[in-house]
């Protein structure tokens, strides 16, 4: 596997931050190249300004990308290449946040690997993972892909799969969700002080950022990450 040595993933509901998202034209970040990146600046939970590229990725688009997000090879022919794609993404980020959805082994693997070959840097910016704090957020929904977050909301999903109206969709969902991580968190703090529960919030994980969560073992109850089993961090109670 290789080592990408990016900035940690966070649990937090912030208000000022970059939302980002990219179309490639596959999922093997060995092989496949992105075709679209996008992304939306928010300060004070507002939208204040947006980039938004189609990229050429020099290689035929498969068909089943395209019927996935609706981009062909005639559509990127004079899209700019991924070193100038990159380099105008890097200058609209700075050292946001980034927040996205599915972002923690896929999209960020993948903007991270072109701004290491493009521009030879790594991308250190900090992220918000919006699956994982669905999927703690809204634990009644069987899905926590995008478009399942943002029914739940009724939050308007036509268009869904092409970069920029997934960043406005995401950022949508994750001021709804990022209210509802704040009420948890106080919940759980207030039945920790109690004494109370068995899967109370004890902060960050040191290790990869995650949520530690409360567990039983063998020999008693401790903190281990939620990313479990890909980070093992745990601590004694």
């Amino acid at each position: 596997m290789k080592e990408r040595n990016k900035g940690r993933r966070l649990n937090d509901y912030l208000k000022d931050y970059v939302v980002f998202d990219l179309e490639t034209t596959g999922i093997n970040q060995n092989v496949d190249k992105i075709v679209e990146i996008s992304a939306v600046k928010v300060c004070g939970h507002e939208i204040v300004g947006e980039y938004s590229t189609l990229v050429n990725p020099c290689m035929h688009i498969p068909a089943a990308a395209t019927a996935v997000n609706g981009i062909t090879d005639e559509m990127v022919a004079d899209a700019p290449g991924i070193k100038e794609a990159v380099e105008g993404f890097v200058a609209f980020i700075g050292d946001s946040v980034l927040v996205g959805h599915n972002i923690h082994t896929f999209d960020t693997n993948f903007i991270y690997d072109a701004v290491w070959e493009e521009m030879g840097k790594e991308l250190k910016n900090n992220y918000i993972d919006t699956l994982y704090m669905a999927r703690r957020c809204l634990p009644m929904l069987s899905h926590h892909k995008l478009t399942d977050v943002a029914s739940y909301f009724q939050i308007e999903t036509k268009g869904a799969h092409r970069a920029l109206f997934d960043c406005i969709m995401n950022q949508k969902c994750y001021e709804e969700i990022g209210r509802l991580f704040l009420e948890m968190k106080k919940t759980e703090k207030e039945k920790q002080k109690n004494g109370g529960g068995e899967n109370e919030d004890d902060g960050s994980c040191p290790s990869c950022g995650g949520l530690l969560v409360k567990r039983k073992g063998r020999y008693g109850y401790f903190y281990g990450c939620e990313g479990f089993p890909r980070c093992r961090y745990t601590r004694k109670i």
